[in-house]
C-alpha cells in the first residue's frame, strides 16, 4: 500500500485533495464500537488527529480505543457496577512470566487479603470464543491459580469455577458477585 505522500505525488494531487484523501482514509480506520451484550456504561472517550481514546477508570489515563479495549472497559464497568467488584482491587493487564516468555493477563480480581479470585480474558468482538481462547486463559491460570474463570469478546461470556483439589472445573450462567467471591466483605 502506498503511503499518502506516494498518492500524493503520483496522482497530483492539490493540497486539498489530499488533506481531504488523508482525512477519509484516518475516518474510515476509526473504530466504531460494536453493541455488546453487556449494560452500556458512560464510557469517556476523546479523538484527535492521531486516534480516538477510550478512558480507563482503573489506570487513571485514555487508552487506544480497540475493539479488545472497548470490551475490557465494559467488562470493567460491569464488575464494579453490576457485581460490585472495588475498583482497588482490580488489575488490568498485569504481567505474568510463562515458560520464560512475558505474557500480560487482561483483568486480574483479588480479594480484601490481596488473594487472586477472578481471571478475565477479553477478546475483540469479532473474535470468536474458541477452544485456543480457553486453552490461553488456562495457560495463564497456571501462574495466577485462581479459582474463577471469565471469558468474553462482549457478545458472549462463559464463566467457570475451578476446583484444584478435585481437579474439576464447572461453567456456570453467572460470574458470582464480588461478596461470594470474598465473604469476609458481606
Amino acid at each position: 500500500m502506498q503511503s499518502f505522500e506516494a498518492q500524493y505525488h503520483d496522482k497530483k494531487l492539490n493540497n486539498q485533495e489530499y488533506k481531504d484523501l488523508k482525512d477519509f482514509v484516518k475516518f474510515t480506520a476509526m473504530f466504531e464500537p460494536t453493541p455488546l451484550n453487556l449494560p452500556q456504561y458512560p464510557l469517556r472517550i476523546k479523538q484527535d488527529d492521531k486516534g480516538t481514546y477510550i478512558f480507563d477508570d482503573i489506570r487513571k489515563k485514555f487508552l487506544v480505543l480497540t475493539p479488545e479495549e472497548w470490551v475490557r472497559q465494559h467488562l470493567v464497568h460491569f464488575l464494579i457496577h453490576e457485581k460490585k467488584y472495588p475498583k482497588s482491587l482490580i488489575q488490568l493487564e498485569g504481567g505474568l512470566k510463562l515458560n520464560s516468555r512475558q505474557k500480560r493477563s487482561d483483568i486480574l480480581i483479588f480479594n480484601n487479603t490481596g488473594q487472586k479470585v477472578l481471571l478475565v480474558e477479553c477478546k475483540a468482538p469479532s473474535v470468536k470464543i474458541s477452544q485456543d481462547t480457553f486453552d490461553q486463559i488456562a495457560r495463564y491460570n497456571f501462574v495466577h491459580r485462581v479459582q474463577w474463570l471469565l471469558v468474553s469478546n462482549g457478545i458472549q461470556h462463559y464463566c467457570c469455577e475451578i476446583d484444584f483439589e478435585k481437579e474439576i472445573y464447572r461453567f456456570v450462567e453467572e460470574l458470582p458477585e464480588y461478596g461470594h467471591l470474598n465473604p469476609d466483605s458481606q
